[in-house]
């Protein structure tokens, strides 16, 4: 590159700040595929040979058979993926490797390679979700009538069943996955064929590049494909939003599996023990990915800073966007295997879970609605049962141990049936409106979930 223009060497402190391929390298399958329909294109234009496309086709391919096996040499004199690609290239073949880069930048082939590897990895991504959910789905399969409390400020509020729970954490990936989706719509974009920013008076067919490397749509304005990042953007934004329900989900096995919650158990395989104390068995799995995700929303952060100030195009600051991105992915496709792998094996105290459920006081909403249903208007009920509450915590007489006359001299409406409003499963029963715990609701969102899930594979 600095032939010609430049009669001095790069100092090689530049050389060492500047360079990219130690991280970089990992898009070589991208950067290669690339160049392989670019070459095609060339060709179409009468710019290369077919003899010479046959060239080019086959030597790329051995050269990613050599990245692929470890045997490739990376010098990082060349700076980045690209130009050690090509220079390999240019040394096995000549004048016709050198003929590559007609009408192509390194701003339009690392967009490109960058909008290919998301793509790829949004695939891969997706897959996981899709084995995690799996995963919940399974163990809601099989504790679908283990009761527990539900929760608010983590004071205990409702009781639930533990396959509601569980479901609701599928529900919240599946967001994940649908926004996976929506960002892979906008990464479909063929950028190639922009040149630098500007295009080039080397006409390619760039139709035929997008339908040969898989891209349903080909970018309109050459200045805007170069500097288009948002892709990357709204890629690490969907990374750090699976990373937050990957860290809710954790806080809450963290809690439960304390001695004090007691609601699960992780097995030996995905816990660890203290160098000191000989009767820890901690959660080190769940506190690490809840750990990992300020890492990601740190990433998340560091491009949208990096771009904020950038003027129109490519710049040099982009390439800071990679260490980042490969980051995030390698951070969320790793969280989401543990817990695929950590959610079969983890133990479900269903006696802790039922006996915390069967608290008198997570009762006290049932016990309103059951005024109401005799005519008593809501805010009066809840009026009435928060005074029956506190009458309760003062004398420390249990909610369902109130003889039917302590109750009446709070409201005449009661009646003996009050007594079946502390019927834990009688209660869930009840709740038959779409999205709420009862049994039926409960199956019947099992029973969707599952054919939605293998629908998807």
């Amino acid at each position: 590159m600095r032939k010609g223009r430049f009669k001095k060497p790069a100092a090689e402190i530049a050389q060492r700040y500047s360079e990219s391929v130690f991280f970089d390298w990992q898009l070589y399958r991208f950067d290669i595929a690339g160049s392989i329909a670019h070459a095609a294109a060339l060709a179409r234009a009468g710019i290369i040979s077919v003899d010479e496309l046959q060239k080019i086709e086959i030597e790329l391919r051995a050269i990613e058979k050599e990245i692929e096996s470890g045997k490739f040499e990376w010098h990082r004199s060349l700076e980045d993926v690209h130009m050690n690609i090509e220079a390999a290239l240019v040394k096995r073949i000549g004048a016709a490797g050198a003929k590559l880069h007609t009408a192509r930048s390194r701003n339009d082939q690392v967009a490109l390679d960058l909008r290919l590897y998301v793509k790829a990895e949004i695939a891969e991504l997706s897959a996981g979700l899709r084995s995690l959910q799996t995963a919940l789905l399974n163990l809601s399969e099989q504790h679908v009538d283990v009761v527990m409390p539900g929760y608010t400020h983590l004071q205990r509020a409702q009781p639930i069943f533990l396959a509601h729970y569980l479901l609701a954490q599928i529900e919240a990936f599946e967001r994940d996955a649908e926004r996976l989706r929506d960002c892979n719509a906008r990464t479909d974009v063929l950028p190639l064929g922009s040149g630098a920013l500007a295009g080039s008076t080397i006409v390619l067919d760039r139709e035929l590049m997008a339908q040969q490397l898989g891209f349903a749509r080909v970018s309109q304005n050459s200045l805007d494909a170069v500097g288009d990042r948002d892709f990357v953007c709204e890629f690490l934004f969907c990374l750090a939003m699976i990373g937050m329900h990957l860290s809710r989900l954790s806080e809450d096995l963290i809690t439960w599996s304390t001695h004090e919650f007691g609601f699960v158990e992780f097995s030996d395989a995905f816990s660890t023990g203290s160098s000191l104390m000989p009767q820890k068995k901690n959660p080190d799995m769940a506190e690490l990915t809840r750990g990992k995700t300020g890492r990601l929303y740190g990433n998340l952060l560091s491009i949208l800073t990096t771009l904020k100030a950038l003027r129109s195009s490519y710049n040099r600051d982009m390439q800071e966007d990679k260490e980042a991105l490969f980051d995030s992915v390698d951070t969320v496709r790793a969280a989401l295997e543990v817990f695929s792998a950590m959610l079969p094996k983890i133990e479900i105290n269903r006696e802790r879970m039922e006996a915390a459920a069967s608290d008198p006081n997570l009762f006290a909403t049932d016990i309103a609605e059951y005024l109401v249903k005799k005519g008593v208007p809501f805010r009066e009920a809840h009026e009435i049962v928060g005074g029956l509450v506190a009458d309760c915590a003062a004398k420390g007489i249990p909610l369902n141990q109130v003889s039917l006359a302590v109750l009446k001299k709070h409201s005449s409406s009661f009646d003996a049936d009050i007594a079946d409003v502390f019927d834990v499963r009688h209660s869930l029963s009840q709740r038959r409106a779409i999205g709420a715990p009862s049994p039926k609701n409960v199956a019947a969102q099992i029973k969707r979930w599952r054919a939605h899930l293998r629908a998807q594979t």
